[in-house]
């Protein structure tokens, strides 16, 4: 059995890690959350211990490491706002454990290269949540493309929206400083995943940004494709709309649907194996996810001109 620290247990997907301990058959033993509405603790681990004060946090894994404790931390699983995940990483590793990271693993590039360097100096490993590459759709979906024949690039539109209320832009999530954007915020998985299918990045072009979404444009070694992310519900197809649904996922190859919204539930579960078991995915796993992101972040948006996703147009013209 391996015992687990969580910082972040009030958000969304910290009950993911949560369910993923429990069901890996380990024990989580300390929770760190400045807010202290996480009662869904004790759906998993009642006798964890828990601190709202980074400090006082710090020197109880201190303590529990430094006594050889029966509970002394493994792996720290950190599930905190994105700009804070380089620290929280370095954090862990210096304090004696392996770090298990949500996705985005960081903001820019350059920060994968000093975590490299305190994986060196500490000895101890970084480890990211990449669950779609481990979605059985999407594995299939890579070795098809690796084995087809075809001579051309593969024609893709990815379009993502995941309705959000007022309160989005006025916490973290709103802040660029502090999300990366909305890109990175929920986007980054999917750069992720069309580079795991479809190889090395060769272009970035994006086409619109605001706060609520974003568009653009990519280049992959066997694919180009047109991108639309939002988390405004007016992007969401009205017919979509008019059924009470909220969110809306597309992704077509060559204008064929790809489906893969089943098998969902147990990918952190299956990420918690597969990094036990030493075969996680580390800091390199993640440099061109982070890349097209940074670089998204940064671009000059073109408007409608060149490969603009077709949900454009309803915004822009």
């Amino acid at each position: 059995m391996k015992n687990f620290a969580l910082i972040g247990a009030a958000g969304y997907i910290a009950p993911r890690h949560m369910k993923a301990i429990k069901e890996t058959k380990n024990n989580l033993v300390a929770v760190l959350d400045p807010n202290d509405s996480v009662g869904i603790i004790d759906s998993y681990f009642s006798e964890a211990d828990f601190f709202t004060e980074f400090e006082r946090f710090d020197r109880h894994i201190d303590k529990l490491h430094r006594r050889n404790h029966h509970n002394q931390v493994h792996y720290v699983s950190i599930c905190s706002p994105n700009y804070l995940h380089d620290s929280h990483m370095r954090f862990a590793l210096r304090s004696g454990t392996d770090a298990i990271c949500e996705k985005p693993l960081v903001l820019n590039p350059w920060n994968i290269d000093g975590l490299k360097e305190i994986e060196k100096d500490t000895g101890r490993k970084i480890n990211t949540i990449l669950q779609l590459r481990l979605h059985p759709a999407i594995i299939k979906l890579k070795e098809e493309i690796a084995e087809s024949n075809k001579s051309s690039k593969y024609e893709v539109d990815l379009t993502y929206i995941t309705s959000r209320g007022n309160w989005y832009l006025q916490s973290w999530k709103g802040d660029i400083k502090k999300s990366g954007g909305i890109a990175t915020n929920i986007g980054v998985h999917f750069y992720d995943m069309l580079h795991f299918i479809f190889g090395g990045l060769q272009e970035v072009v994006v086409h619109h940004s605001s706060d609520t979404k974003a568009a653009g444009y990519l280049e992959y070694e066997n694919a180009r494709v047109r991108w639309f992310l939002s988390v405004d519900i007016e992007d969401v197809p009205s017919a979509v709309r008019a059924e009470g649904q909220r969110t809306y996922r597309s992704i077509t190859i060559n204008s064929k649907e790809i489906e893969f919204s089943g098998g969902f539930t147990d990918l952190h579960t299956r990420s918690y194996e597969e990094i036990i078991a030493g075969r996680g995915f580390g800091l390199e796993e993640n440099r061109v996810a982070i890349e097209t992101v940074s670089n998204i972040r940064t671009a000059e948006p073109l408007g409608l001109k060149g490969e603009y996703h077709p949900f454009l147009r309803n915004i822009l013209t």
